[in-house]
């Protein structure tokens, strides 16, 4: 007995021609095939496929990652490609909202965007896009739940200006979340109380880029993300600790950071980081120029060539089977 044929899908017509329905709806393009089995299935794919480097292009792109993952309390003024609608006066990046909202519109019509968020989607930054438009449109005095954006719509790349400066600003706590002397009250009053127990004290390093101190109980960290690609960077990393060079500052020197040591490192957002231990008594200002001197003897290290020797590559091998993917 022949089997039956399948109608002929339209696969020469673009998803994002089609208006989207029901999933088990037949698909709009005439097929004669549901709608997930048809054009939604390349929008299905789109909306949960992982983008590795979500904020790649984005000034500053270490620091994207570092508040989205490493610090607690920070927020960074955003500027728009086509300028600030009527009544917005301002757009803030922000770590974490109150109830963690994925963004607010104060009622002075200031947009705050949540960055540490559950999203919908595998791209981060379309996921933000599109939480980011939908606060521009909302009424003052409201937050603005999480949505799912199309797959065709656009990122923070397309969103945001490219030339502008991107200067995250460290806080010791969430009171970023009140509006000049507004005093919290209610579930805003709980939540703020829980995220500032909870808020580990970091600062952000100055004189190197996306470098983040941060205090523990037991010892002091430096996590850095680096933009290097990854290959590179952990040979670079393996000759520095082959030749007794990981730790910051100066090897030998009396820089204050003769205790810190290369732990480990982990990827986040397609970047790695390197983490070091610090002494409990090293502070974020006594990094400064330790972390100075060793991006001077990573940039040399980076520019080697040479295939790894036999120590450099147990050095290597111990520094990746120490890393951490987070995302």
């Amino acid at each position: 007995m022949a089997k039956k044929r399948r109608p002929q899908t339209a696969a020469a017509a673009p998803a994002g021609s089609f208006p989207v329905v029901g999933a088990r709806q037949p698909c709009p393009c005439g097929s004669g095939r549901r709608y997930k089995a048809c054009h939604g299935r390349a929008a299905a794919q789109a909306a949960t496929e992982l983008v590795r480097r979500p904020f790649e292009g984005l000034p500053n792109e270490s620091d994207w990652v570092a508040m989205r993952e490493l610090v607690p309390a920070a927020t960074a003024r955003l500027t728009l490609k086509d300028g600030l609608p009527e009544g917005v006066p301002a757009v803030t990046l922000a770590t974490v909202l109150p109830m963690a909202w994925p963004a607010l519109r104060r009622d002075n019509g200031e947009v705050l965007l949540g960055l540490q968020n559950d999203t919908a989607s595998g791209d981060l930054s379309r996921d933000l896009a599109d939480t980011l438009s939908r606060a521009l449109a909302a009424e003052p005095g409201t937050p603005v739940a999480a949505g799912r954006p199309a797959p065709d719509a656009p990122r923070l790349q397309d969103l945001l200006d490219l030339s502008a400066p991107f200067e995250p600003e460290v806080h010791s706590g969430f009171e970023f979340w009140l509006d000049g002397d507004e005093q919290p009250a209610g579930e805003v009053a709980a939540s703020l109380e829980s995220a500032n127990a909870a808020a580990i004290p970091t600062a952000r390093l100055t004189g190197v880029e996306g470098a983040y101190w941060c205090e523990a109980p037991e010892k002091n960290h430096l996590r850095w993300v680096m933009t290097h690609p990854e290959e590179q960077l952990l040979d670079a990393l393996a000759r520095l600790h082959a030749a007794g060079a990981s730790a910051l500052g100066e090897p030998g020197g009396a820089s204050g950071a003769e205790g810190s040591r290369l732990v480990g490192s982990f990827r986040a957002h397609g970047l790695t980081v390197p983490v070091w231990d610090l002494p409990s008594e090293m502070r974020s200002e006594d990094c400064e120029k330790p972390a100075a001197a060793f991006a001077e003897r990573l940039a040399e290290a980076l520019a080697v060539t040479a295939p790894l020797t036999a120590e450099e590559r147990r050095a290597r091998s111990g520094l990746t089977n120490r890393q951490v993917t987070l995302n």
